[in-house]
Formats: C-alpha cells, structure tokens, sequence
C-alpha cells in the first residue's frame, strides 16, 4: 500500500523544464530514496509534495486521495536550505516550531525536553541560535521536523554538517522511526546511507524519472554475475569448468581470492556443486554493485 504516489508531474519554469513527466510510488512504512546529481529536480519535486509550489501536470495523492494543505501540515519536512531565527533562544523557537505543527505549548515542551536529553543537549536550551555551530542548529532542526510524529517524513539531505558519530545518531533515529511504522523520503547523495536505510529508490537526472524499485532489486539487476571465491591453494587453480570464466586470481591473506564470472541464469548452488571437489573454499560471495557504482553508470549514460 502506497502512502503517497506522484503521477505524471511536470513543472516548467518559463521555457525550462525542470521535470518531465515524473511519476513515483512510495510504499507505506518504508525508506524511500529519492536520488539523482544537483539540478535534477529532486527539490522541486519535493517543494511540489509540501504544496510549495503547484505542478504544471500531474498529482500528487496522498492515502489514495489528492493531497491537501491539511495533510501536508502533518507531514514532517526538513528542507536542504536550513533556517532558525538567530535571535531566538533554542528552547523558545523550538516550542514556536512545535506549536506551527499542532502542539500545545505543554506537550511541545515535554516531547522537545526528553529529545534534548536523548541528543545530550540539556544545556542548549536558553541558547540563542546564533550561539550554535552549524551541526547543532542541524539538530535542532531535525527534532523540531520529528517532534510531532508525522506519519510521513521528508528529509532532504539530513546528513550535510554533521560529523560521523552525528550522522549515526541520525540513521539510528530514522530507522527507529521507520520502526514506529512512519514512512521516510530521504533525499541524499550520500550513496552508503541509500544502501543503509532504504528500502526503494527513485533516481531522477535531468528532470526525468531513470529507475525505480526496490533497492536489492536494482543492485541485482545491474550486477555482472560476478563471484568472489576464496579458496585454499599454494597456486592459482584452472577450475576446468565450463559454467564460469576465471577472471582473476591472487593471493591474499594466507588463502587465494578469484573471481569468477558465472554463466547467467546458474544458481550459485550449481557453481559450488562444481567447486566443492576441486578446491578447499574458505568463502564464496556474489559481487553485488555499489548504488554509488550504479548511480554513476545510469546519470553518465544519461
């Protein structure tokens, strides 16, 4: 069950075109990736969901039905562009946030007081925002998106600024909240993190829709039905198999690694039923694509 489907969205700026009939289906309770280079249109898409600006064609539904100012007020959005009142103290702007989702000032204060003891930052609250480095207003920021528990999360690159013990703080507070049963767009060019976290990918480049699916899926789909053996052998060994090529074979660690291209369609059953009498085998593994490979590939060709 899809929890917001975008259908046919084109939106053109004058005589630029920055998507061209676009169209994505992303599931409820999932992680969905929303990829592509700068100047793709991931933004404007997004802007289009939150009813920041109307497309040119198309729709967007949300729970089967168009989406409506009232719904996007439940959505949690966390823009690229950060923003907070320098002037305002942490605690004050927080609840102001809050409050702009629906939350009394009572609940607003103790939902942010216990995030502010999860995060560690007790002593930020009668800070004022200018005080901050560019990291902590970011948390800031993503708590006061999270606060009310939406159903539906946007995060546009939710990992820019942040140090890496930061940045599993955060994947660890998405995957809790998938968890919960929200449903997350994580947009980012951060491709180990797509491998990470989620579990569908929409990649766009140059305001057109290039692939979507289930993340497992697309790897597989763009593999090379490439294997890596390792195996026990004082020298490199010609298998005598016909149903794999040797594409390569080194030493490594007191073991030997090859890999081996295998005929498409062979179960990696069938390859092993060859090896297993040959040789000593230590490990064998699929060479499954990195998405920051496949990402490459399918912007480059474009």
């Amino acid at each position: 069950m899809s929890i917001l489907q975008c259908n046919s969205i084109t939106k053109n700026f004058g005589d630029f075109k920055a998507l061209d009939n676009v169209s994505i289906d992303v599931p409820k309770g999932k992680i969905f990736g929303l990829l592509g280079p700068n100047g793709a249109g991931k933004t404007t898409l997004i802007r289009i969901v939150n009813q920041i600006t109307i497309p040119t064609q198309g729709e967007v539904l949300y729970d089967g039905r168009r989406i409506t100012l009232d719904d996007v007020r439940e959505i949690g959005y966390l823009p690229e562009e950060r923003g907070l009142y320098k002037k305002m103290k942490v605690g004050e702007q927080s609840i102001y946030l809050a409050r702009l989702k629906g939350m009394s000032t009572q609940q607003a204060t103790e939902e942010l007081k216990k995030w502010f003891i999860k995060f560690g930052i007790q002593s930020w609250w009668n800070k004022k925002v200018e005080e901050l480095s560019k990291g902590m207003a970011q948390k800031i920021q993503f708590i006061t998106t999270v606060i009310h528990k939406p159903s539906l999360l946007i995060l546009d690159e939710p990992f820019s600024g942040f140090d890496p013990i930061n940045v599993q703080l955060i994947r660890k507070e998405i995957l809790e909240m998938k968890n919960a049963g929200a449903t997350i767009i994580l947009s980012t060019h951060n491709m180990e993190s797509v491998e990470e976290l989620c579990d569908n990918i929409a990649l766009i480049n140059k305001a057109k829709l290039v692939i979507t699916g289930e993340t497992d899926a697309i790897r597989r789909e763009y593999g090379t039905n490439k294997v890596e053996l390792l195996y026990r052998s004082e020298t490199s060994l010609d298998f005598g198999a016909r149903s794999f090529l040797k594409v390569s074979d080194e030493e490594q660690r007191g073991a030997r690694r090859a890999i081996l291209t295998v005929n498409g369609g062979m179960k990696s059953s069938d390859v092993l039923a060859e090896l297993i009498n040959k040789v000593d085998i230590v490990s064998y593994q699929e060479l499954i694509p990195r998405m920051n490979d496949i990402f490459i590939k399918l912007v480059s060709e474009k």
